[in-house]
């Protein structure tokens, strides 16, 4: 008889403490024997210890989401419980990485497994070797609690790293350590009422927690994006939040790029959730070579992009967001503006449904789950304006444009709808207007923004008190536009008013040489708020002195051939130092018209 091989003790512990896989569908593995499970706790799924996500517990049951490829997983493997949740690596070494859905260097993964992704690859979301220059700010001895400052990093040329106490944390200051520092290295001893803790650059939070705060505040100040149709007809405020549907071909991609260049935010997160793998590699090689206009530095520098094509596990795309609201929310408590742009929350939404019908859940409205609001409503409210924990003087806020890309244009899909109820920009595409090479193609008949009465008062004290009328006038004018077009398309232009032809050539004014944009022109791609007030000013007054004219008997022709008119026109293409010339327009308008 053969003699039995020796029994490894530990070897049979180590596989008591293991769960079983049971069942494999697509994504989603269901494993028995995962002692002390929980809901969002990490897992390492079969031989390649694939990372995975407890999303549903059943019994003894545990059902998981995997965020890689689950070919060859069969019933029988090993799955290994870490007992934490899912959670992003914070510290110096974010801004200019371009991770992928759970926050994978994805330059260091194409350095281990080539172009492709192999199965069960990892890495740090932190550089371990890369030293930084720590500035400590405290002194031994000084009290400190969860979200103190205690040191400073030049992250970037453009963005100083601020060393926040961690969460838990509240004593004295025992010792502090300057200069150079791997992120693993400890840089603070802080003494507290449960012992010494230790205090490293790199910080761990979980994705699926909002970051706490001392308080949030109304927003009441814009976010100055350069595209005049988004700052003056429907502006978004700092900490708010905004939704960009529209069909195939309308630009989405197109405005997302153009915010993220130009918006007035100190640090932009770009997460390209579940898009086509061609638009994320334009994003991918054309950011780094973008170069900040603000600065003059390249855009990267203050810029981290998230990655998840639509060929990448759909598990991964779902947790994208939330890896890039909780790097947005690590920078807000330093004090930064942050803009966040997903793009785009329907192939979010449509992970959500497939995971969902793998569970077995009750579908609701065109399968989606029937929590798809409630986790929309979720995402969008870590938007805002807040006062720092720690430091309420220290405020920061985080800025969420959420694009849509609702199948065929149909604004009344899922999606779309729970979208609108929780956002308050909506900025509404349409494929028309890009087929008539109308850019940016916003509808401005059906978007809208609820920011517009509260930022009357920034703009009538930082811009000028009459900005507020003067775009009130100019929506009134595109709206009767609209309706007075139906009239010519049954009786024909004849059949109108005086006063109703001059608003039609008002309204074609106010679209072709105010709200159509060239993103190739250097001077017309962006607008300061100033030059953009100084245009639609000059356009309204040529409507009011232009209907005066005509009313005191001036031929209409006469009237709309004044050369003046050219001259209203080449206004986008005037820079913030040629303010002056706005001023000369508009005498000239005045003794042509008067």
């Amino acid at each position: 008889m053969a003699r039995p091989e020796p029994v490894d003790l530990a070897e049979v512990g180590l596989r008591r403490a293991h769960g079983r896989i049971i069942r494999v569908a697509g994504p989603l593995v269901v494993a028995v024997g995962i002692p002390e499970a929980k809901m969002y706790d990490v897992v390492r799924v079969g031989p390649d210890r694939l990372l995975g996500e407890i999303i549903e517990l059943r019994r003894d049951q545990v059902s998981i989401q995997v965020y890689e490829e689950t070919g060859d997983l069969g019933p029988g493997d090993l799955v290994e419980p870490t007992g934490a949740p899912l959670s992003v690596e914070l510290g110096p070494g974010l801004l200019g990485s371009i991770y992928d859905g759970v926050q994978r260097p994805l330059p260091v993964l194409a350095e281990l497994s080539g172009d492709f992704i192999t199965r069960g690859v990892d890495a740090p979301g932190l550089s371990a070797e890369r030293r930084w220059s720590v500035a400590p700010v405290v002194s031994t001895g000084d009290t400190v609690g969860p979200g103190d400052i205690i040191g400073l990093v030049q992250e970037t040329p453009l963005i100083e790293h601020k060393i926040m106490v961690p969460q838990g944390i509240f004593g004295r200051v025992a010792e502090i350590r300057g200069g150079e520092r791997t992120v693993d290295e400890q840089i603070a001893l802080i003494g507290t009422e449960h012992g010494v803790q230790e205090v490293t650059l790199r910080q761990m939070w979980p994705v699926r927690r909002p970051r706490p705060v001392a308080g949030k505040t109304s927003p009441t100040v814009p976010l100055i994006t350069g595209q005049r149709v988004v700052d003056t007809f429907f502006p978004l405020a700092k900490g708010g939040t905004a939704t960009v549907p529209g069909p195939f071909g309308s630009g989405k991609t197109v405005l997302q790029h153009a915010l993220a260049k130009w918006a007035d935010a100190q640090i932009i997160i770009f997460i390209g959730c579940g898009e086509r793998g061609n638009e994320m590699t334009d994003v991918l090689t054309e950011f780094p070579r973008l170069i900040d206009p603000h600065s003059g530095r390249p855009l990267m520098e203050r810029t981290v992009l998230i990655a998840n094509t639509s060929n990448m596990p759909v598990a991964a795309r779902e947790a994208s967001i939330y890896t890039g609201i909780t790097i947005a929310e690590y920078y807000r408590d330093m004090g930064y503006d942050v803009a966040l742009q997903a793009d785009s929350t329907s192939r979010w939404a449509e992970a959500l449904r497939e995971i969902s019908g793998r569970l077995e859940e009750m579908p609701g409205e065109e399968g989606y789950p029937a929590y798809l609001s409630s986790r929309l409503a979720a995402f969008y409210e870590r938007a805002g304006n807040v006062r720092a924990e720690g430091s309420p003087e220290r405020r920061g806020s985080i800025t969420v444009i959420g694009s849509v890309s609702p199948p065929g244009g149909d604004l009344s899909e899922p999606v779309v709808q729970a979208t609108l109820r929780v956002v308050k920009v909506f900025w509404g595409l349409e494929d028309k207007l890009a087929y008539e090479r109308h850019f940016p193609a916003i509808n401005w008949l059906i978007s809208y923004s609820l920011y517009a009465d509260r930022l009357s008062e920034w703009w009538g004290a930082e811009v000028d008190p009459a900005f507020p009328k003067a775009r009130r006038e100019a929506m009134a004018v595109m709206q009767v536009e609209s309706e007075l077009k139906e009239i010519v398309r049954l009786v024909g232009a004849d059949s109108l008013s005086l006063g109703e032809r001059l608003i039609l050539e008002t309204a074609k004014m106010i679209r072709e040489d105010f709200l159509q944009q060239n993103a190739f022109d250097e001077k017309d791609t962006f607008t300061s708020i100033a030059r953009q007030f100084h245009m639609l000013d000059l356009i309204m007054s040529w409507h009011r002195l232009a209907l005066k004219a005509a009313e005191a008997g001036e031929p209409l022709e006469r009237v709309l051939a004044a050369p003046v008119r050219e001259a209203i026109s080449k206004t986008k293409f005037l820079t913030d130092d040629e303010l002056s010339r706005f001023a000369e327009i508009k005498e000239e308008l005045s003794s042509t018209y008067e």
